[in-house]
């Protein structure tokens, strides 16, 4: 089986009077899908992404990806369950900002898209005015959450933030205020920091919303061996533990059961 696989996104419509080609389609729209497709066929791992290459070509303009096959078979797989839910709300957060795109450059432009692919003839997944490819809204609600990671930048010339590089979520920007930051006598760079912050949360996938992040506090996080700590929580349990047989204890927890 060959191990790459197509992608083609036909778009449809007009210019003016004149039918919509290679020769009118404007550079900001071929920008515009460029970003989009990586967003569909890889919405978390970019770092280390198969390529994608691109061609466009007549008819009326048909954006031509070439990728993995892998990430073919899955993206056909997303279209048909698209289909068959008239939904978008159970994608990754990017991949259904990408549909959304598209669909709300329908409204603008009177587009349509066909997107179709080489695993599956019979699959034409169409995007037009009429298709009403959005997030639900009331699904995404303000969480306060929590992050733990090194902060690798702060500042901004208008819109001022931080960047924290987390293990578990890659880097985030967290939006903050600039009086914040200018008050801070220390060098925040390259410490370690909690951060409490506000954001969109999925409610029924529990995904977050990274570019709606705001700072509510920077906390101190440096994790430290405490060997007199450590000692006085060890006396507390001994004490605790004064009078109980912990094989008797061990027994009853297992309900008289072996392990």
């Amino acid at each position: 089986m060959d191990k790459f696989g197509n992608i083609e996104i036909r778009v449809l419509g007009q210019k003016g009077n004149l039918k919509l080609s290679p020769d009118n389609y404007d550079v900001k729209e071929i920008i515009s899908m460029l970003q989009n497709i990586e967003d569909l066929l890889y919405p978390t791992n970019k770092k280390d992404r198969p390529i994608i290459t691109y061609n466009i070509q007549e008819g009326s303009v048909r954006h031509i990806f070439k990728t993995s096959i892998q990430a073919i078979i899955g993206f056909s797989a997303i279209l048909t369950q698209i289909q068959k839910t008239d939904s978008i709300d159970f994608l990754e957060l990017k991949t259904a900002l990408a549909i959304e795109d598209m669909q709300n450059f329908t409204y603008q432009k009177n587009y349509d898209f066909e997107i179709t692919t080489s695993v599956d003839s019979d699959l034409t997944f169409k995007i037009n005015p009429k298709s009403k490819y959005l997030r639900t809204e009331n699904i995404w609600v303000n969480a306060e959450l929590y992050f733990y990671g090194t902060l690798t930048d702060a500042g901004g010339k208008n819109k001022a933030n931080i960047h924290l590089d987390t293990e578990e979520f890659g880097s985030l920007t967290i939006d903050t205020d600039k009086d914040f930051l200018k008050d801070q006598e220390d060098n925040l760079l390259y410490k370690k920091f909690g951060v409490r912050a506000i954001g969109k949360q999925n409610i029924e996938t529990g995904e977050i919303d990274k570019r709606t992040l705001t700072l509510i506090q920077l906390l101190d996080f440096e994790p430290k061996y405490d060997d007199q700590y450590l000692n006085s929580l060890i006396h507390k349990a001994k004490n605790n533990w004064k009078g109980i047989n912990p094989d008797e204890w061990l027994d009853n927890l297992r309900g008289g059961y072996d392990a």
